[in-house]
C-alpha cells in the first residue's frame, strides 16, 4: 500500500509540475535553479548558496532539436532543460574533487566539450549523452603553461567556417586576457611544439579611458580593477572577444567586448561597451557570463548578480536578451531585466524599445523589448506583516528590492505567513520569492534540501485563494523560486490586493527571505514622461552629471543610453525615493553619448523623453 500511495503521490505531482510547465510562458532573473549549498567555507561554518560565472550550451544530438545545458561555478553538477525555464540538475559520473570554477563549454558535431578553471594541469571531458551525466576523459593532461597564467576562467571557441579550434582565459587585475590555438589533431592541446610560445595577450583593462571599468560601488573605488570571463562569438564575420569588468562584487560589474577580423586579433575596443550592465534595481550586476543562440536564432547573454552578505562570492545568476543590431552593434538588454520575459518560441526584436516601452508584448507591432511582458512591480515598500520576525530582520526588508536586507521568522516552521498590501486592487500574474541563507547549517544540497510554499491571494483581507500550491510538485530547492500565476478559469488574471506567502518548508534551522516580489498590472495609469533631463559631461569625460524632474505618481525611472539617438541601449534604473541627480561614472572617453528617461509604476512605463546629448543638452529628434 505504502509503494501505491508514493506512486499516486508521484504521477499527482509530476502531473502538476507539467500543467505548470505547459502554462508557464515567461522567467524572471535571478535565474530559478536549484543553487547549491557551498563548501568552500564549511570549515568557518559560513553555510550559503551561490551560483556564478554561468554558461549556457545550446547542444544538438542526434538530429533533434538543441537542448540547454548549464555549467556554474562549484555546484557539483550541470543543468539541463529545453525550454530555458524547467531545469534538471544533473550528477556526473565522474568529477573533479575540487569541483569545478568558471568552466569552459561548447558544443560542436553531437560532442559537449568541457574545460574548468585551473593553474595545474587538468583534464578536458567531453560527452555524447550529457542529459545522462555521462563524461569521458578526452584530453587527461592539459601541458601545463608559465606560473599565475592559467588557464583560469577559460572559454573555447570552434570556429565554423575555418574548423579551427581555440581558447581565450584571464582573471586578474595584472594579466589580460590571453588567446590561443588549440590542435584538434591532438585533442585540443595547444598549437605548437612550445606551450609557454602558444599563447598571445589580446588586450588588457583600460580604466583610464573606460569609465565602466573603474573598480567599486559606481566605479569609485582606486583599486586596480579585474578582467576575467572571456567569451567567443563570431557574427557577421567578425569576432566579438567578450569579457567580464572590474569586479564581481559590485554593481557595476558588467560585460564588453573587443572586435576583430581574426580570432586571435588585432582585436579593437567597441565604442558602445559595456554590452552587458545593470547597475540599478534587484538583481543588479551581469558580468562574467557567456553569449548563446536559442532555436529561434535568438540571442542571450548570460551572467552574475552579487548578494555578498554571508561571504564576498555569495552570487546568483542572471540571463538577458542580446543580439547585433543593423550596424552589427552588439547589445544586451537589461532594461527591467530583473522583472518577468517571455521566453520566445520564434526569432524576435530584443532591443531596448524606443516607441512606447513596456508594451513590448509579441505580435503587438511595438519597436523592440518583444520578450518584456509588461508586468510591473506591484508591491514595492508597500505595507507588508508577518506572522512573526527575529530581532530587527523585518516583514517590510522583503518589499525594498535590496538582496542584503532580509525578513527572517522565529522558527522555521509551516504557517509562517507574509502579507503584503498592494493598496489596490490588482491584475496578479506572477511572484518571485527569493530566499536568504540566514544562520544556516548546510554544506550539501542533499535530498533534504527543497522548497515548498503557497501563494495566496484575497481581495478583502478575509477570504483567501490558493494561487500556487508547491506541495503538490515534485521536491526541488527555489532559491529564487518564480511562480507564473494560472489565469481563471474566464481567461482573465487574478484580481486581488493582498498576496500572501504562506511557508510550507525549507531546510535548515531558519527561514528568511530577501525578496517577495510581486508583478502584474494596476487599473490606473502610466505616470507622465519626466521632463528636464540635463546632462552635462564633465572635464574628465568618464563621467557626466544627470539631473531629472520627478514625476506624480512615479515608482522609478530607467535612465537610457548610448551612442547614437536610436541606439539607447544602456539602462539605470532609479527608485523614486532616491534622489533625482547623478553622477554616471560609465563612459568611454572621446565617445560623445545621448540619453533619454522613462518613468515607470504599477500600471506601466511612460513615453520615452525627448533625446539630448551629452554636451550641449540639445534635443535630438
Amino acid at each position: 500500500m505504502k509503494n501505491l500511495a508514493f506512486l499516486f503521490l508521484l504521477v499527482v505531482g509530476s502531473a502538476a509540475m507539467a500543467q505548470r510547465q505547459a502554462t508557464q510562458q515567461t522567467y524572471c532573473n535571478p535565474m530559478d535553479i536549484s543553487y547549491r549549498y557551498n563548501f568552500e567555507q564549511l570549515n568557518e561554518r559560513i553555510s550559503y548558496r551561490s551560483g556564478a560565472d554561468p554558461v549556457i550550451i545550446n547542444h544538438k544530438s542526434g538530429g533533434r532539436p538543441g537542448e540547454y545545458y548549464l555549467f556554474v561555478t562549484i555546484q557539483g553538477g550541470w543543468w539541463h532543460s529545453k525550454n530555458l525555464v524547467d531545469w534538471e540538475y544533473i550528477v556526473p559520473n565522474k568529477w573533479p574533487m575540487e569541483d569545478m570554477c568558471a568552466p569552459a563549454a561548447l558544443s560542436v558535431r553531437d560532442t559537449l566539450y568541457l574545460f574548468q578553471s585551473t593553474f595545474e594541469q587538468r583534464p578536458i571531458f567531453i560527452s555524447t549523452e550529457p542529459e545522462k551525466g555521462k563524461l569521458i576523459f578526452y584530453n587527461r593532461w592539459m601541458p601545463r603553461l608559465p606560473k599565475d597564467i592559467g588557464p583560469w576562467d577559460p572559454a573555447l571557441f570552434h570556429d565554423p567556417d575555418t574548423d579551427k579550434w581555440y581558447m581565450y582565459w584571464g582573471s586578474s587585475n595584472v594579466y589580460p586576457i590571453f588567446g590561443a590555438e588549440l590542435d584538434k589533431s591532438r585533442n585540443l592541446t595547444y598549437a605548437g611544439n612550445n606551450p609557454a610560445q602558444a599563447y598571445k595577450a589580446m588586450f588588457w583593462l583600460d580604466p583610464y579611458q573606460h569609465g565602466w571599468e573603474r573598480f567599486g560601488p559606481n566605479h569609485s573605488d582606486p583599486i586596480k580593477p579585474f578582467t576575467e570571463g572571456a567569451w567567443m562569438t563570431k557574427h557577421n564575420g567578425k569576432y566579438y572577444l567578450q569579457y567580464g569588468a572590474p569586479g564581481t562584487e559590485y554593481n557595476v560589474y558588467g560585460n564588453g567586448t573587443y572586435v576583430g577580423k581574426d580570432p586571435l586579433g588585432p582585436f579593437e575596443y567597441a565604442p558602445y561597451n559595456p554590452v552587458a550592465y545593470k547597475p540599478g534595481g534587484y538583481a543588479t550586476g551581469c558580468g562574467h557570463g557567456n553569449t548563446f543562440q536559442d532555436n529561434f536564432g535568438n540571442y542571450w547573454n548570460t551572467g552574475t548578480t552579487w548578494i555578498g552578505v554571508n561571504w564576498g562570492m555569495e552570487r546568483r545568476i542572471v540571463m538577458n536578451p542580446a543580439g547585433f543590431d543593423e550596424d552589427d552593434q552588439m547589445y544586451v538588454n537589461t532594461r527591467f531585466g530583473d522583472f518577468p520575459h517571455f521566453l520566445p518560441t520564434k526569432k524576435v526584436d530584443t532591443r531596448p524599445g524606443l516607441g512606447r516601452p513596456g508594451l513590448g508584448r509579441p505580435g503587438s507591432g511595438q519597436s523592440g523589448d518583444e520578450l518584456f511582458t509588461g508586468w510591473m512591480l506591484l508591491n514595492y515598500k508597500k505595507p507588508v506583516t508577518a506572522s512573526s520576525m527575529t530581532d530587527t530582520m523585518r516583514a517590510e526588508l522583503v518589499n525594498d528590492e535590496n538582496p542584503r536586507t532580509f525578513w527572517a521568522s522565529t522558527k522555521n516552521k509551516p504557517g509562517e505567513t507574509l502579507t503584503v498590501d498592494l493598496q489596490q486592487e490588482c491584475d496578479i500574474r506572477a511572484v518571485q520569492v527569493n530566499y536568504f541563507d540566514y544562520k544556516q547549517t548546510i554544506f550539501d544540497s542533499d535530498s533534504s534540501v527543497y522548497t515548498q510554499f503557497k501563494i495566496l491571494t484575497s481581495r478583502d483581507g478575509k477570504k483567501w485563494d490558493v494561487a500556487a500550491d508547491l506541495t503538490k510538485e515534485p521536491k526541488r530547492d527555489h532559491a529564487c523560486a518564480y511562480v507564473e500565476l494560472p489565469l481563471r478559469a474566464d481567461g482573465k488574471p487574478i484580481r486581488a490586493r493582498y498576496v500572501r506567502y504562506e511557508h510550507v518548508y525549507v531546510a535548515g534551522p531558519t527561514v528568511a527571505i530577501n525578496g517577495l516580489r510581486i508583478f502584474g498590472n494596476g487599473s490606473g495609469k502610466a505616470p507622465a514622461t519626466p521632463g528636464k533631463l540635463t546632462v552635462k559631461r564633465q572635464k574628465d569625460q568618464r563621467n557626466a552629471d544627470l539631473a531629472w524632474e520627478k514625476v506624480p505618481g512615479a515608482v522609478g525611472y530607467n535612465i537610457r543610453w548610448g551612442i547614437a539617438p536610436d541606439k539607447l541601449y544602456q539602462t539605470y534604473q532609479f527608485w523614486n525615493d532616491q534622489p533625482n541627480t547623478f553622477e554616471l561614472r560609465a563612459l568611454n572617453v572621446g565617445v560623445p553619448y545621448y540619453f533619454a528617461i522613462e518613468a515607470f509604476n504599477e500600471n506601466g512605463v511612460s513615453i520615452l523623453s525627448t533625446v539630448v546629448d551629452d554636451q550641449s543638452g540639445l534635443a535630438k529628434k
